[in-house]
């Protein structure tokens, strides 16, 4: 029983050391919107097991093991979101500058991880902007966000991912808007053996290719 009480004392722990970081972040976003913080989503460095969260592990030596919460990145190349006009585009195919309707950008991130039964489920939030261009105005825009958790090495091994359109509603001419998002199915079975963790990264970004894919192809008209 003194063994059951020290793990939830330990866990209690992990948690109360992640929260002046959060709270930290939610000051210098005020007025932003919603945060991660006030959503319950704290940054934490190791995981916490079954025993910190029940009291009752299956396996004393699993429940005994702290493992390292793998870290989120943004990933190169898919930082910012830029939506404008299909007419005009640069020569990479970006919008030109005048022509831009919505930028997008990610401001911050936050992970919390939970191992059971020899499972990882990650919960990862995501807080981003949505600003007006020269061309924007009101409306709404669906923001296509991806999260992939990647074994990285000579040859990276993609693990799980994720994908969510966000949508977000611009109310004026010139607005910037604050979006949330929080995945909580990021689950994968602990590698073998577990250094392997080591090498795991989460990364975060914009996918349009994606959001691409899952626009509805037109019907053909009937003659």
């Amino acid at each position: 029983m003194a063994g059951d009480m020290k793990e939830r004392g330990q866990g209690k722990k992990r948690r109360l050391a992640a929260l002046p970081a959060a709270a930290a972040l939610t000051l210098l976003l005020g007025g932003c919107g919603a945060s991660l913080s006030s959503l319950n989503i704290f940054d934490s460095n190791k995981a916490t097991t079954e025993a910190a969260l029940d009291g009752a592990p299956a396996d004393a030596a699993a429940a005994n093991t702290e493992y390292e919460c793998p870290s989120v990145q943004v990933r190169t190349g898919a930082a910012v979101l830029s939506i404008g006009n299909d007419t005009k585009a640069t020569a990479d195919g970006e919008p030109a500058a005048l022509n831009l309707r919505y930028q997008g950008s990610i401001i911050r991130f936050a992970r919390e991880c939970h191992v059971a039964s020899g499972v990882m489920t990650m919960k990862v939030g995501v807080e981003g902007r949505v600003i007006t261009g020269p061309a924007g105005g009101p409306g709404k825009v669906d923001v296509p966000l991806r999260m992939a958790v990647v074994q990285e090495g000579a040859t990276p091994k993609p693990i799980v991912s994720k994908f969510a359109m966000i949508p977000v509603e611009i109310t004026s001419a010139v607005d910037r808007v604050t979006f949330t998002h929080i995945e909580e199915g990021l689950s994968f079975p602990l590698p073998t053996p577990p250094g392997l963790l080591d090498a795991y990264v989460v990364y975060i970004g914009f996918d349009t290719l994606a959001a691409q894919q899952k626009k509805p192809v037109p019907r053909a008209k009937r003659r």
